[in-house]
């Protein structure tokens, strides 16, 4: 059953309704990541949550401050730079084990000769994923049947390779060695230390996401609940818990911050498809019922609707129609969303972080 009370303070938890951080790399930071795989809507998410332009995410992407990766669940994040090495070297290994055996077709040596003309094709900067792919075609590395993604998530999920500057359209590729910040793999981070690297970010994860619980966190990252029960006595102290059989912990003062806030939490919002809100949690009908989730996620296919939310509950769906200069906002509301909540949405549609006309 949908959990207002718990939803509202997860869009407080979020940073969604006062925006506290400075820049789209601060509230990555704070994440740890984002859900990434529609770049305009991840764009959208970390703009949300700080400045509320577009402009400052792809500023601080062309800064080299924020990249995407393939960190987890072998899904593509928006993360900070500085942050995209060791949560990737701590996370991805069972997403690439399961990647290499859906392709067997790839072997290795496939993989170890695209890398050396990857390092080749990027030795003067950041190029497009299409300037690699045809390099690698020209070295007789096919790329037809999905084999080019296949090939550039290993090397990105490898921690070779990371999606860097906005070129206009899409993000470059990018060597990780000369985009990524020195000194910010697992070694040398946490000396190695899986269990604090695991810490660290359950700590973002509980102050960033909370209240969640430990098999919130277990499904958004893949790691085994064994890691992150070695992890959790590390900063359980850091955070206020609700001390249930299964316990949910959260920021500190995050009912307070809440509270201050009054009717500010009850706002409507038009967040992206992919946000975090929606996707950061294992069960997500604290948001809505299992009808609305279904019109949310049409035949549970993995492609989400932009939602609507009010007062930390999913109200309905909308999208952006029309065509550049003519474009309107088109809203499929549920059940719940007033007149007067749905009289504020088109003020938060000229407002709207898109990218592009």
């Amino acid at each position: 059953m949908p959990d207002v009370s718990l939803g509202r303070l997860r869009l407080v938890a979020q940073g969604l309704i006062d925006r506290p951080f400075a820049r789209p790399a601060d509230a990555l930071t704070a994440f740890g990541a984002m859900q990434g795989q529609d770049l305009p809507g991840a764009i959208a998410s970390a703009a949300l949550r700080s400045t509320g332009s577009a402009e400052d995410v792809i500023d601080d992407l062309n800064a080299g401050r924020i990249v995407r990766s393939y960190p987890m669940r072998g899904t593509v994040f928006l993360m900070p730079a500085s942050d995209a090495l060791w949560i990737t070297e701590l996370c991805a290994k069972p997403s690439l084990r399961a990647a290499s055996s859906r392709r067997r077709d790839i072997d290795e040596s496939h993989i170890a000769r695209a890398s050396e003309v990857t390092r080749t094709v990027l030795a003067d900067g950041p190029r497009s994923r299409g300037d690699v792919l045809e390099a690698w075609t020209a070295a007789g590395l096919s790329t037809a049947e999905g084999r080019g993604y296949h090939v550039l998530f290993h090397l990105i999920a490898g921690g070779e390779v990371c999606y860097g500057p906005w070129n206009g359209a899409d993000q470059d590729v990018a060597l990780a060695a000369d985009w990524l910040p020195r000194d910010s793999s697992l070694d040398e981070r946490f000396d190695g230390d899986r269990i604090a690297a695991t810490a660290e970010l359950l700590r973002r994860y509980f102050t960033s996401h909370g209240p969640a619980t430990v098999r919130d966190f277990a499904w958004w990252t893949k790691l085994t609940l064994t890691e992150i029960r070695a992890a959790l006595p590390l900063v359980a102290g850091e955070l206020e818990t609700d001390g249930e059989t299964e316990p949910s912990f959260w920021a500190p003062g995050l009912r307070e911050r809440a509270a201050d806030l009054g009717r500010a939490v009850n706002k409507p919002l038009l967040l992206p498809g992919f946000d975090e809100f929606i996707l950061g949690y294992q069960d997500r009908l604290f948001a809505m019922n299992a009808e609305e989730h279904t019109k949310l996620v049409p035949g549970n296919n993995g492609v989400f609707q932009k939602s609507v939310v009010v007062g930390g509950r999913v109200r309905g769906l909308w999208r952006r129609g029309g065509r550049p200069g003519k474009r309107a906002l088109a809203v499929d509301g549920f059940a719940g969303l007033t007149d007067a909540a749905e009289k504020k949405l088109g003020k938060l549609f000229d407002e709207f972080p898109f990218v592009g006309p």
